[in-house]
């Protein structure tokens, strides 16, 4: 079993960023959590090379506290089932699984952190709340509306970023590894303040 098995005493928070597995999917909207947890990963000197909860993963110290940093390999529709996995087995409570996941009612380049809410039509979301429940931090990242009502919403979140985009995007990415250091430190109001858009 992944890093021992002591259960709840191992882990004191997860790290989850969400996305569809699989190299088509680099870079496109929908796996901008993705994206996310590779740079909170490189920042941490840490490799996704572990497999376990139906996820990839890496053990990681933030601020004093032990992290499991994953990305679900269980499809973005399916990512609940990997949390949940992750939760019950280091026995987490909801209001310490952080999760950072794309938004379309934000532009591009936007950053939204809420301490608990609905699923907001995100289908990951949904999936999680029904796993779990509703009461966990999340980081919402804006990858702009869709280009106009009538276009699908699954092409769009699936198309991948343009490349005028992309230092935004960048930008966006760090800002929210920098609100994951400032949330396990127990400091959600100050990230709150600093990166609410």
């Amino acid at each position: 079993m992944l890093f021992g098995n002591r259960g709840g005493s191992a882990i004191d928070y997860i790290i989850v960023g969400l996305g569809n597995p699989g190299s088509k999917y680099s870079l496109t909207r929908h796996n901008i959590g993705f994206m996310a947890i590779d740079e909170l990963a490189k920042r941490l000197g840490v490799s996704l090379n572990k497999k376990a909860h139906s996820s990839v993963c890496a053990k990681a110290v933030i601020n004093g506290k032990k992290c499991l940093i994953m990305q679900p390999q269980t499809y973005m529709n399916n990512s609940g089932e990997a949390v949940a996995a992750a939760a019950k087995f280091y026995k987490v409570p909801s209001e310490r699984i952080i999760v950072i996941f794309d938004d379309i009612s934000l532009d591009v380049g936007k950053m939204r952190i809420r301490r608990k809410g609905s699923d907001g039509g995100h289908n990951g979301i949904k999936s999680i709340c029904c796993h779990i429940d509703d009461n966990f931090p999340r980081i919402k990242l804006g990858v702009g509306a869709k280009p106009n009502p009538d276009y699908d919403l699954a092409s769009w979140v699936l198309s991948k970023f343009r490349s005028e985009d992309m230092p935004k995007i960048n930008d966006t990415v760090c800002s929210a590894c920098d609100a994951v250091e400032l949330m396990v430190n127990g400091e959600i109001d100050k990230a709150m303040n600093l990166f609410n858009s």
